[in-house]
């Protein structure tokens, strides 16, 4: 039985870590959980004359270094002055140096919001005229590449970490406690507080470059790591190995002194560990709180403590339950798992689900803040994920629970019949004692004559002493064959592994839930972005770039239109021409036409002025209804060389 068993565990193992490979290959790089909701000047906008510093505006709070908002011109090159500073609210601001040219800028911005994310992006603005630039800004990426894979990777090894290293102590403790001296659960303990500890160092030394560099070469970066340790993040990761300290203190009282007491002295050491590891293990999911989500937006005197006990109930449950999936498949045979362990660790689990489920209702509202969050956000999506494995979780521990009531009668019920039919029993089992008494005395009497043969050569205490070890060795492995063969003992197996795939499953997605903004903050941007935008085009920006190619020789370019105020009514609009390098060239005609396709107006057609070399100008161009109109751009570069291009915009 146990040979059949043990394929499929790998079977199974080997499936599960794949199931979390993908999720975590698919994770890609963290999601920004701060949004840029404004700037002056503003995206894609010209002005007339050159700003004296550029300023960005967030949804939330960000940590800046020296760095974190660089303004570049067309060529690549630097115009900021001095560091950015705070200069209102969630504003941020960056000085520029006097007498910049007309040309396109760059501005680009890597800083880390409050819950510990780095938030990276660019755009671009003019002054007097667009033009080239060799600045990319597609390649803005926060918390991508190795390092943030590396760190990604590090996150959930650390979740991981925690939920054994807690969950496996607490069911020895509150479940199962002779399992304090049985090898394997001591090793599942050890191994969650290695992991946790390994992930946690590795986390502080990439964190440096995770927020800023994302190079590798920058990990052992000691100006960097000294960075980090004065920020929130840090300062949580420190904490976390302290705590592991006393945490590994409580695990050698666990399994050292603890296991050696009598059943009776162990009593009051149960209450002082308990006592002891509750706390060490609530500092232990505060490192968390203090750093991440609960400690940012609404209410976050009251998020943190629900976050910490909701990290204490998912190790309860999910801990808990790998720990009795070890001890089901690698308890010794002379100390099997009862099952009133059993019984009482579906207790535990059952609490911890009532209290997932309370703190998992109050952090989902405060995480989304509205039921179109659930679907219309990353995080909401992720979040409905979740709650389908939680419920796929509770169905499979509803069936573990059922198994284990069957363990429970057969071994009451032993006990019942034996004393029912006490005489028979007796006289039974006297007489099989008697026949296994004679076996093992002519099997002793024939080893015993082999022994003291071999005595003569070899010693005849050797000798016994290897016969002895067989003999354990025997009764032991009959012992283990009987227990496996227990149907009821194997279908609660099965059940549990199962429990445990999910879990496996269940917190790769916890841990992209971490990761990924927030359903609140997300809707709030987007709002803030769209009312930025409404007031950009009530303001008179509305700026369209279209290549063209018309196949002619140099009849290649870029036409860019402005319309300025962008709404119902009279509106000015310049038109400029210019070729790849982004030097403006003069064509021989241009013509705009405007078309409202869903209310069946236009084209309106619109011939500008030819004001300077490439650029074009119209004045009192009519708009007569607010819609999406389709503006269309007719070039011509030669006599015969001629091309359309067009593109949609919200006017009015």
């Amino acid at each position: 039985m146990t040979q059949t068993i043990a394929p499929r565990v790998r079977t199974l193992v080997l499936l599960l870590l794949a199931a979390t490979g993908l999720l975590l290959a698919g994770a890609g790089p963290v999601s920004a959980h701060a949004a840029l909701t404004g700037s002056d000047p503003q995206q894609g906008a010209v002005v007339d004359k050159a700003p004296t510093q550029v300023s960005l505006t967030f949804s939330e709070g960000v940590a800046l270094s020296n760095d974190s908002l660089r303004v570049l011109d067309p060529k690549g090159k630097r115009i900021d002055r001095g560091d950015p500073a705070n200069v209102s609210g969630t504003t941020y601001a960056v000085k520029l140096h006097s007498g910049l040219p007309d040309g396109t800028y760059t501005v680009t911005y890597q800083v880390v919001s409050e819950d510990s994310h780095p938030v990276a992006g660019a755009y671009t603005f003019s002054i007097g005229a667009p033009s080239q630039t060799t600045v990319s800004v597609s390649d803005q990426e926060a918390g991508g590449g190795v390092v943030g894979w590396l760190y990604g990777f590090g996150r959930y090894v650390s979740y991981a970490g925690f939920i054994v290293l807690v969950g496996g102590a607490a069911f020895v403790l509150a479940c199962w406690q002779p399992g304090s001296g049985v090898r394997a659960l001591q090793r599942l303990v050890v191994t969650g507080w290695l992991a946790l500890t390994a992930a946690t160092l590795g986390l502080l030394l990439l964190r440096g470059s995770y927020t800023s560099s994302g190079k590798v070469g920058d990990v052992f970066d000691l100006d960097l790591l000294g960075q980090v340790l004065q920020t929130k993040t840090g300062a949580a990761l420190v904490s976390r190995l302290l705590l592991l300290a006393a945490a590994a203190l409580f695990i050698a009282v666990l399994f050292g002194a603890y296991d050696k007491r009598e059943d009776e002295e162990k009593r009051d050491l149960t209450f002082g560990l308990a006592i002891g590891g509750t706390v060490v293990a609530a500092g232990l999911g505060a490192s968390w709180a203090m750093s991440e989500h609960a400690s940012t937006g609404l209410q976050t005197g009251i998020a943190m403590p629900v976050d910490i006990l909701h990290l204490l109930a998912v190790a309860s449950w999910l801990g808990g339950l790998v720990a009795l999936l070890v001890a089901l498949y690698r308890a010794p045979a002379d100390t099997p798992l009862p099952g009133s362990a059993v019984r009482r660790f579906s207790r535990v689990a059952f609490g911890s689900v009532l209290a997932l489920v309370a703190t998992g209702i109050y952090q989902s509202w405060r995480q989304l803040g509205s039921w179109s969050a659930f679907t219309g956000t990353r995080y909401g999506q992720l979040l409905l994920v979740k709650i389908g494995l939680v419920v796929l979780l509770v169905g499979i521990a509803w069936i573990s629970r059922r198994w284990t009531a069957r363990l429970a009668e057969r071994v009451v019920a032993k006990p019942q019949k034996a004393t029912e039919d006490s005489d028979g029993e007796k006289e039974h089992a006297t007489a099989q004692a008697g026949a296994s008494a004679s076996t093992s005395a002519a099997a002793s009497g024939k080893k015993g004559a082999s022994a003291a043969a071999a005595g003569k050569k070899d010693g005849g205490s050797q000798r016994a002493a290897q016969l002895a070890r067989q003999q354990a060795a025997i009764d032991t492995a009959r012992q283990k064959q009987e227990r496996d063969a227990d149907p009821n003992r194997f279908g609660l197996r099965r059940s549990v592994l199962a429990e445990a795939g999910v879990a496996v499953v269940l917190l790769a997605v916890t841990t992209m839930l971490t990761s990924t903004e927030p359903g609140r903050t997300e809707e709030d941007a987007r709002a803030a972005t769209s009312s930025s935008s409404a007031e950009a085009s009530s303001a008179g920006a509305l700026t369209l770039d279209m290549s063209f190619d018309t196949g002619g020789e140099d009849g290649k370019g870029v036409v860019r239109i402005d319309l300025d105020p962008a709404r119902v009514g009279g509106n000015e609009m310049h038109v400029y021409v210019q070729r790849p390098n982004g030097r403006a060239f003069d064509i021989p005609e241009v013509k705009v036409a405007f078309t409202l396709e869903s209310q069946d107006i236009g084209p309106l057609p619109v011939v500008p002025d030819h004001i300077a070399t490439g650029h074009w100008s119209a004045s009192g161009v009519q708009i007569p209804v607010a819609g999406e109109w389709k503006i269309t751009v007719t070039v011509r570069t030669s006599d015969i060389d001629q091309t359309t291009v067009s593109k949609n915009a919200q006017i009015g």
